[in-house]
């Protein structure tokens, strides 16, 4: 059988993305992008919208930027405040100065309260559009820690996620 030559002007990269928040009354709980009824928001120099943040870092992972810190550091207070999907933009321009294209976000969030079942097409639309992606490359899923630690009694969310990009030769 001939073997036939592969045109292939790209690699497949890959990264690795994790954000942490606390939980504490008087904010909004942004996630994916958007605002969830519930009693309590997240801590953070940002909105804290923990999805959105470790989509970023896996990103600047797949492509060799390193993470969101270094570009929106907790430091600088002229960001206080700053909505993630203007992080998430900035990213986006890195993304394209990279000559790289996203192919695949996959996220799971870990948090006890509140259940983010409901949510999964709603934040799948948010990111879709956020992240300039068809539906089908974006995919949300959330688990608990069963009560075990900070995170099962409540305290806090975790998301991890992974992105996959087609970097341009």
């Amino acid at each position: 059988m001939k073997k036939q030559k592969e045109n292939k002007n790209y690699d497949i990269r890959f990264g690795f993305g994790f954000d942490v928040h606390r939980l504490v009354e008087g904010r909004k709980l942004i996630i994916a992008g958007m605002e969830i009824k519930y009693k309590k928001g997240m801590l953070g120099h940002s909105d804290g919208d923990v999805v959105i943040h470790s989509i970023c870092d896996s990103l600047l992972g797949a492509i060799g930027e390193g993470e969101i810190g270094m570009y929106f550091p907790p430091t600088d207070l002229t960001i206080m405040g700053i909505s993630s999907v203007v992080i998430a933009e900035k990213i986006m321009d890195m993304i394209k100065k990279k000559k790289a294209v996203i192919n695949q976000i996959d996220v799971a969030v870990v948090a006890e309260e509140p259940k983010l079942k409901p949510y999964y097409d709603d934040m799948e639309k948010s990111l879709s559009k956020i992240f300039k992606l068809d539906i089908s490359q974006v995919n949300v899923k959330a688990k608990t820690m069963e009560g075990l630690g900070s995170i099962g009694r409540g305290e806090g969310i975790i998301c991890y996620s992974v992105s996959s990009v087609k970097l341009l030769r």
